[in-house]
């Protein structure tokens, strides 16, 4: 089964020299040196946390899939 795309929102903050990135739907988070880093990082989190759940075929628990 092919992973979804799909759009969610990115709430991302600094924490001392640290950038958060949080996708609040998917309860996914990850860190960078930079805004972009971070965002960069948080899609490559939320990737390969889909792929995970399409590889355990749960992705109809998630909310906004199911």
């Amino acid at each position: 089964m092919p992973t979804p795309k799909m759009d969610f929102a990115a709430q991302v903050w600094k924490e001392g020299a640290t950038f958060v990135s949080y996708a609040p739907e998917l309860d996914v988070s990850s860190c960078g040196k930079s805004v972009a880093e971070a965002r960069a990082h948080l899609r490559e989190a939320v990737t390969l946390f889909l792929e995970e759940c399409s590889r355990r075929g749960t992705l109809n628990k998630i909310g906004s899939l199911g």
